[in-house]
Parts: structure tokens; sequence; C-alpha cells
């Protein structure tokens, strides 16, 4: 469909929205409740409350999505417009063919990450076929490392980008960013399948993108190809030569034998999935890594996933913005243009981008700082949470997922098959258990990137988070269950799955304070004089009053006073007047703790 035909559309249902006595109303496509009730000229509060009767817990900061804006709208006297093809900002998920223009879209070169175990031969692989093969260059005038580029086979241009590894392949995927089409498997047919190898194949099919195997070192005096197609099929990447769907091909990286059949079977694969863009709108990509340099400044090697980029574009990274002062190619030749699955060295951000931050481009200015003004703001406004096991059946119902994504990690490899299969037992017509990852070991920082890329639940049997893992976890939002008894995981599961398991909340400590003096008012009521030894008392949390190292009475905050003043809170060093609620007995000496739930992650 055209730009001008979806645009009538728009018109149309405007038109049947005010037919039937409602106003309406064009948001983004995602809003935070705030802002909504600013669109609508109506309290907050309202909205909360018609939220909370279609069964929706918002907050007034909370970002909800344009779906859930709709189905409350028509009872405050709106009517929400479809998102419009225009509406997509800094940071907003993988750009798809569906956001182009039908009309406009052309043929794409594919773009290949490479992935395997660390000995098994990606570096090599990725150097044999650049050398060799590069786009109008010679190999002997390339003396440094880019992290993409480009090769023509035949007529035809493949992009290929050079990851560390699967673990930054999935963390650009984690910020949003969808750059890979196909995913080469390096597996050495010397070594076979490697725990790291099988981490690869899962990061892979969370990727949701085709994986095509080289099996390299077939040269090898032990090699044995056989054992690895073996091995291939026990992880569900049954190939071709077996009646599968997998492409498999055997290389030698290191002599160049099947190097073309590889390409070949690449170009196929690409066909197959009809990677097309539209070269002639605003570009839009993804910042593959970026670099100080001395006398350069900020250097971004950028790709370009639709759209032509030009010198003297703005563009805008996140609440990154400047303007394109010049551009290279993976050659280092400074080009005017750049279109769809071209890699780009540009020069001109203000700061240091990150590695699969989403870049778009802005007709002025003015707008780009507008662009970086909503970022920051919607930035503030969203709350990072990943699904947990207490709503995974609420979102089931909803539609908002399709199953529980569970990261398994247990303490000894012997562990992994069982815990695996106890889970895969709950599986029904009406809810299953993907196995997103499993292995053994502690939970690692990779382990949480993988569950930000996935939507997954974290599951440690035996075994614990390592400091960088708990702390990205309580960054991104992501939940983290340790169970020492293989019982209580299944049931826990299977409770979360039919809707039955209750949150977990742990009581966290806001202030502590200790009572100096005891005021009377009146015959019966009576005030605590306080001075706040840690943190702060503040209204909204919860009382507790110990007296000799036992809990006396515990309740909300009654009153609250700094001298004979109404205060929010009495914090550190300061005195001040509390009651607890239903309470009258306070000594000298006695102790306040200040208190609030916390829903457990």
């Amino acid at each position: 469909m055209t730009s001008r035909a979806k645009e009538h559309s728009r018109e149309d249902i405007a038109a049947a929205i005010q037919m039937q006595g409602l106003v309406p109303l064009d948001i983004p496509a995602t809003i935070t409740v705030h802002d909504l009730a600013d669109m609508m000229d109506t309290n907050p509060v309202e909205i909360i409350k018609e939220l909370m009767r279609h069964g929706y817990m918002y907050t007034i900061n909370e970002v909800m999505e344009h779906d859930i804006a709709s189905s409350v709208a028509a009872p405050m006297g709106f009517g929400i417009l479809p998102i419009a093809e225009a509406d997509t900002g800094p940071g907003s998920l993988v750009i798809s063919q569906d956001d182009e223009d039908q009309d406009k879209l052309q043929q794409r070169p594919p773009v290949i990450t490479i992935l395997g175990h660390v000995d098994h031969g990606k570096t090599t692989l990725l150097d044999r076929i650049r050398n060799s093969n590069v786009v109008d260059g010679e190999a002997g005038g390339i003396t440094q490392h880019v992290a993409a580029y480009q090769v023509d086979h035949d007529g035809t241009i493949i992009t290929f980008l050079d990851t560390p590894g699967h673990e930054a392949f999935t963390a650009m995927r984690a910020r949003g960013a969808q750059v890979t089409d196909i995913a080469v498997l390096v597996v050495a047919a010397d070594d076979g399948i490697m725990p790291q190898t099988i981490e690869a194949i899962d990061h892979g099919r969370a990727a949701d993108v085709p994986i095509v195997v080289a099996i390299n070192k077939v040269d090898a005096p032990n090699a044995d190809v056989e054992r690895v197609k073996r091995q291939l099929a026990e992880q569900n990447l049954l190939i071709e030569e077996w009646g599968g769907e997998t492409v498999a091909v055997e290389v030698s990286a290191l002599k160049g034998e099947g190097i073309d059949d590889l390409l070949e079977n690449l170009i196929v694969v690409a066909e197959i999935g009809e990677l097309k863009a539209d070269p002639d709108r605003d570009a839009r990509g993804v910042v593959v890594e970026a670099r100080r340099e001395k006398g350069r400044g900020t250097v971004a090697t950028m790709l370009i996933q639709t759209g032509t980029l030009h010198v003297g574009d703005n563009v805008v990274v996140g609440g990154i913005r400047g303007r394109v002062k010049a551009m290279f190619n993976d050659r280092g030749q400074n080009i005017k243009t750049a279109g769809p699955s071209l890699p780009v060295e540009l020069l001109g951000l203000s700061e240091l981008p990150e590695a699969g931050s989403i870049f778009e481009t802005a007709p002025d200015e003015k707008t780009a700082r507008q662009m970086v003004d909503d970022y920051e703001r919607s930035r503030n406004d969203e709350r990072a949470g990943g699904p947990t096991l207490e709503d995974v059946h609420t979102r089931m119902q909803i539609g908002e997922v399709k199953s529980l994504n569970l990261i398994v990690k247990t303490d000894v490899q012997g562990t992994v098959e069982p815990v695996r299969g106890a889970l895969e037992r709950l599986n029904s017509e009406e809810s299953r258990v993907n196995i997103v990852h499993a292995a053994s070991g502690s939970i690692t920082e990779p382990d949480i990137l993988l569950a930000v890329a996935s939507q997954a639940i974290v599951i440690g049997f035996n075994t614990q988070p390592e400091t960088g893992a708990r702390a990205l976890a309580n960054k991104e939002g992501i939940e983290i269950r340790s169970y020492d008894v293989i019982y209580h995981l299944t049931e826990d599961v299977e409770q979360a799955l039919e809707g039955l398991l209750e949150p977990v909340y742990e009581d966290v400590l806001e202030g502590r304070a200790t009572v100096r003096a005891v005021f009377s008012l009146g015959r019966r009521n009576k005030v605590a004089g306080i001075y706040v030894n840690d943190g702060a008392v503040t209204r909204g949390t919860t009382l507790r009053l110990l007296r000799g190292g036992k809990v006396i009475a515990s309740g909300p905050v009654g009153s609250l006073k700094h001298l004979k003043d109404d205060v929010r809170e009495v914090a550190t060093g300061f005195e001040g007047g509390v009651t607890i609620d239903g309470h009258t007995d306070y000594q000298e000496g006695d102790i306040i703790e200040a208190y609030r739930s916390e829903r457990v992650r």
C-alpha cells in the first residue's frame, strides 16, 4: 500500500470515529499515561481508573502500547487513529519491510554474521572471504581491520558483519537492533560441537534468522564430518542431505576450499528471504561500533538498513545528534552517499554511541534537537522490566507472549538435561515452555543480555549469578529465579503457566530513627519525637516500633512533622515528630524503622 493510500485510510477512519460521536486522536506507538491525559485534556487519574477497569495496572509515568491506549479511549470520548507510517522515533525496534512504501522496495544485499566456537576458524574464514573477494578492490590495499565489509560474488554483493562473538551479536539485539539476515555457524570438523557452539545456536535461534552451517577444517587429519552432522541433528539442526532444512557446507578456511560454495548458498538463502529496502527514503540503520581517533574525533561504523545517507545529513542516535561531515566505505574511500546494507565509517557525531543503537536522519537541526529531547523524555518515562513468572499467564492471555521463555543454568552439565526435560514436560496445548538456552555454570552477563533480547526469565538451579550479571539484571529488569529442589522449580513454573503464582514481596528499609522524647496531645494521643539516624522517614512507608529488639507495633505513618509543619519526609540528621496509625505507646530509646514492600524480581 502506498503512503497516499495509507493516509486516505487514516482519513476514512477519522471520519468513521466522528460518526460515532468520538473525537479522533492521533498518538504515537507508545505513550505515557501523563501525556495521554494531556492530549485528552483530562485528569491522569481518570485514565488510570479506566485502565484498571480493562485489567491494566499503570502508573502516571508508565509507558503503554498503542493498542492498550486504544482500548480505553472510547469511554473517555475519543477514538485512536492507527499508527502513522512516519511515526517511528529513535531507538525504535527492528526496521522491517512493513514500514516501507511497498512500491519503492528494491533488492538489497544480505547481511551475514559468523558465529561459533572461539577456536573453530571464524576469523580465518572471514579473512579468507574478504581478502580473496573484495568489492572493486585488491586485498593488498587493505591494512586495517573493519567491523563490516562487502564482497562481490559473481556480481552479487554480500555484506559481512564482523562481531567479537555471539555475546556482542546478542547485545546489539538486546538494544533493539536486528542487524543480521543470516547467521553462519562455524563448526570444526576435527573438534565437533562445543558448549560455545551450542550457545551460538541458541543465540541464532533467538534472533529468528536462518542458520547456515560451515563445517570447517575438513582437511584436518582427524576430521570427522559425519560426526558433526550427527551432532547438528542432536541440536535440532537437520541438514538438507538428511532431509532437513539446514544448509551445511564443507570448507577449509585455511586452504580456501569450499568458500565459493558457501557464498553461493548464502545468496540462495538470501533470495528465499526476499530482502528489500527503499533507497529513496531517509536513512535509518544501526551502529556497529564506535571509537575516538586523534584528529578525527568520534568515528562510528554504521550499517544502513533502509534509505540513503548523504554527507551533510543531520543524524540522531538516541540522545546523540550530529551532522555527517564525511563518510568512508570499508576500503577507506571517501564517499558522498550510502544506500541499504552498506557499511560506512561516519564522522560528525558529538559523542560515542553504543553498539546496537538505532540511528536515523532528521530534515534539519531543529528537528534533530527535538528528536533528542523526545528520546530523553521517553527514556526517563520508561521503566525497564522483562517478564516475571507472576505475570506470564496474563501476558499469554492477552496475546503479548506465546510461550514462557527460559534461560536455564545449572551447577553441573549432568543436571542440564534432567532440568530441561522436567520443564518441557509442562507443555500443553494452551501454554508452553521454551528453553532459549540451557548450560552449566554460573549466571553470566551474556545470559542476561540473551534474556533481554529474547524476553526470557533466567533460572538458576544450584548456581548463582555473578556480581556483574546481578547488577545488569537489576538494570534491565530481568528476573532471576534460584532453586535447589527440582520440584520447587517445576511447581513454580507450572503455577505461573496456570496463573496461580502469587507475587513475592520483601521489606526494604528506608530509614531508622531513635525516639528521644514523647509528647502528649490531649489525654490519649501521643507523638514520638525522633532523631533520624539513617535514611529517611517518609509518608507512605510503614513504620515498625522496636523496644529491646522486639517489634511492639507496626502500621502506616499517622502524622509526620518537622517543628510545627507537616512534611513529606524527615531525612538523616534531622528531628521531627511522628505517630504510628493506631498506636500511642512510645518510650524514649525506642527505635522506629520505616520500610516499604517491594516485589522481588
